[in-house]
């Protein structure tokens, strides 16, 4: 990230910058022309230079200060570059996906107004509710961009890296990854985090924080907790119908809870304007009735604007979805995490196979670099929840596994048909032996919220098809609109 130190801006103290690389005998390619520009501004000595940085240093340093300059830099706090603020904010201007309307800009100013009242004096938390759709990560974007060029120190916070990459992919430009990328973090960074280090932590996704933290969920106490602890603004995008694994913690009320404790004053809006989906609320409403997530009116899709299919094969859907991805590459096959991860390890391998239907196909890449649901060549590839969840696309193809089928009218949830290599229910077994009843609970949430995430990523059209027959007939039914 392009930051400076305060005190090198308002205190005359000049940085000659230099490397001594005291074991190094061989110049070998240190000095090769292609270096020659970084080598002029910061030169190198190597082991036997001695005596030229002696020199280099008596040019530039005429006497002691007693430590003085160092004190100064040392207590200088960080601020980001005026060069990167200018250029971030050049982007967004230039960018149309990331326009702020209706409910999006009063969430925006009150998350200005409040960084504002967080600098004065009383930390402050922010509990931005909304749907899929309603445009809660162009908000944050658009905040960690106007936050940073008011000279805060901000960071964009998930829990999940598919959203992080995409949008450090998106606001890159001209500059290379290492410029931006400190302005992007995962929820587990805070656990030793001093307190209000941060002027604004911009948490999106915030449904799927956890409780701990690092790779073996054994540091901290609880990340809701060392978010608010950490920064004088807290910022929750959070919308609890999304909340899709055994550890996703993140709830309206934990974080009111959480806040309270750290004497955070709490300021709560919604999103609800939809902007996806082709902007129709009916459809959302439909997936949640369909999906028994909760009851709503639109039991069908009549009078919907929005292209939903149920499709007779996968082949049909993924022939639908290449189509739709010819004009502006930005149409995906996702599906639920039933089959495993075989490509991973063996790259020839197929993960999805249905033979009976002549389909296969592998699980989105791992590639370093790009995005899955960026790269060109992406369209052959499936993703899952946790490589598109945060993020969207024009036309969403779903392949609803067994985990989820239909029988007799009900829906019947099976996380045993998940994949081995899915961690989404890890922790559904230990709990079932305690209370069978409040881990098939917990595991039903998952999985519905999991495919009604899925639905969701589309912003024109969405075709779904599912390898259960029976399943497959009901939601072509239910998805019939009347003649």
């Amino acid at each position: 990230m392009e930051a400076s130190v305060d005190n090198l801006v308002t205190v005359p103290i000049c940085l000659r910058p230099c490397a001594y690389l005291h074991n190094c005998i061989e110049e070998g390619s240190i000095r090769d022309p292609r270096y020659i520009e970084h080598l002029r501004r910061a030169p190198v000595f190597l082991k036997f230079d001695a005596t030229k940085l002696q020199d280099f240093i008596r040019s530039h340093v005429a006497h002691g200060d007693r430590g003085e300059a160092i004190y100064e830099i040392e207590k200088g706090r960080i601020r980001p570059s005026k060069n990167l603020a200018d250029s971030l904010l050049s982007l967004l201007q230039r960018n149309k996906e990331f326009v702020l309307i209706d409910d999006q800009k009063l969430v925006y100013e009150t998350a200005l107004e409040l960084a504002a009242k967080a600098s004065d004096g009383r930390k402050q938390t922010l509990i931005v509710e909304g749907g899929p759709g309603t445009g809660k990560s162009v908000v944050a974007i658009n905040l960690l961009v106007e936050l940073t060029a008011r000279e805060k120190v901000v960071k964009y916070v998930t829990k999940n890296a598919a959203p992080r990459e995409v949008y450090e992919s998106k606001l890159k430009g001209d500059f290379t990854r290492s410029h931006i990328s400190s302005l992007f973090t995962s929820s587990g960074s805070f656990v030793d985090c001093e307190q209000n280090t941060f002027d604004a932590l911009v948490v999106d996704e915030a449904h799927r924080l956890n409780e701990k933290s690092g790779m073996f969920r054994n540091k901290g106490i609880n990340q809701i907790k060392e978010l608010i602890h950490a920064s004088k603004l807290s910022v929750f995008f959070i919308d609890d119908a999304q909340r899709v694994t055994m550890n996703d913690i993140g709830e309206v009320e934990s974080i009111r809870s959480w806040a309270k404790a750290s004497d955070s004053s709490v300021t709560e809006l919604k999103l609800e304007s939809q902007f996806r989906c082709n902007g129709s609320d009916g459809y959302l409403a439909w997936v949640d009735n369909t999906l028994g997530i909760r009851t709503t009116a639109n039991t069908t899709l009549d009078g919907i604007s929005y292209d939903f299919r149920v499709c007779a094969s996968a082949t049909e859907m993924r022939d639908l979805i290449r189509e739709r991805n010819l004009k502006s590459n930005k149409a995906r096959m996702v599906a639920g995490y039933c089959w495993n991860w075989e490509s991973k390890s063996h790259a020839g391998e197929m993960d999805i196979v249905l033979p009976e239907e002549n389909f296969s196909a592998q699980w989105n890449f791992s590639d370093a670099g790009r995005p899955w649901i960026l790269q060109p060549n992406s369209v052959e590839q499936v993703g899952c929840i946790h490589t598109c969840q945060g993020l969207e696309v024009e036309y969403i193809g779903v392949i609803f596994g067994p985990d989820l089928i239909i029988r007799n009218g009900q829906w019947v949830d099976s996380p045993r048909k998940r994949a081995s290599t899915d961690a989404s229910i890890k922790g559904y077994l230990k709990l079932h032996r305690s209370d069978p009843a409040a881990a098939d609970r917990k595991a039903a949430e998952i999985i519905r919220n999991t495919y009604r995430t899925l639905m969701t990523r589309g912003q024109k059209g969405c075709y779904v098809y599912s390898v259960d027959p029976t399943t497959n007939s009901y939601l072509s039914e239910v998805a019939r609109r009347l003649e």
